[in-house]
Order: C-alpha cells, then sequence, then structure tokens
C-alpha cells in the first residue's frame, strides 16, 4: 500500500504556518521539502521565502488551507469554551462539596475577580448585541 505525499506540507506556528513543497522525485527518492512561503492566518498575508515567485497554484492551496486552519481555530476556540462551561460547574461542585477552607482561601479571591471580569465583559457584550 503505497500513498501519495501532499504536494505541500504546512508547519503550523503562531498565526500561521511555514510553508513547504514536497519533492519525492529525486534520484535517491527522499523526501525534500522546500520552504516557499509562510502564512499569516490573523492578516491574510503570504510572503514567499526569499527571492521565490509563487506560482497561482502555490497561492490557491495556501488560501485553501488559511480558510480551513481558520475554521479548525475557530471550532477548537468554541470547544474550549464549553469545556470551561464544564469546568465552572466542576469547580462550584468542588466548592460546595469538597473544598477545604484552606484551599477555599487560596482560590476565593481569584475566583470572585476573574467571574467578575467575565460577568461584566458579558453583561457589556450582551447590552451591545441588544436592538
Amino acid at each position: 500500500m503505497t500513498t501519495e505525499l501532499p504536494e505541500y506540507y504546512f508547519r503550523v506556528r503562531d498565526n500561521g504556518a511555514a510553508v513547504f513543497r514536497i519533492d519525492t522525485a529525486n534520484r535517491q527518492r527522499r523526501i525534500e521539502m522546500d520552504q516557499i512561503a509562510v502564512a499569516n492566518i490573523r492578516n491574510g498575508e503570504i510572503k514567499p521565502q526569499g527571492d521565490r515567485e509563487l506560482s497561482d497554484t502555490d497561492i490557491a492551496h495556501i488560501r485553501a488551507w488559511m480558510e480551513e486552519r481558520t475554521a479548525l481555530v475557530a471550532q477548537r476556540d468554541m470547544d474550549d469554551i464549553h469545556r470551561a462551561i464544564d469546568y465552572l460547574n466542576l469547580t462550584t461542585q468542588w466548592v460546595q462539596s469538597k473544598a477545604s477552607d484552606d484551599q477555599l482561601e487560596e482560590v476565593t479571591d481569584a475566583l470572585l475577580l476573574a467571574m467578575h471580569d467575565l460577568r461584566s465583559t458579558l453583561v457589556r457584550k450582551k447590552s451591545a448585541r441588544m436592538p
């Protein structure tokens, strides 16, 4: 069973990726990775590496990856928020049923400030969305 390697490889980094073209069509049949660009999903910028000129195909592949990556990051952000809701519920249960006085003394002020900040921000954002 042989699998074809993709034509491009994206080494994920903060806000994007280093983009490599994959080459296996050489005499040694070794995998060669040639960096062709850096993609930034925050500002949509694609910077060719060195003096390289990117083809329309290169740019199309990079843009498609950027769209997929942006959607994946957004999905992960929402998953994180849903997990945070679960953690808040678990924390409430812990406070009510298991926490010692010393444990509560250690975390109460930090939790109250974080919850106050979150609540204030949520209320402000919700009122801004109201017609």
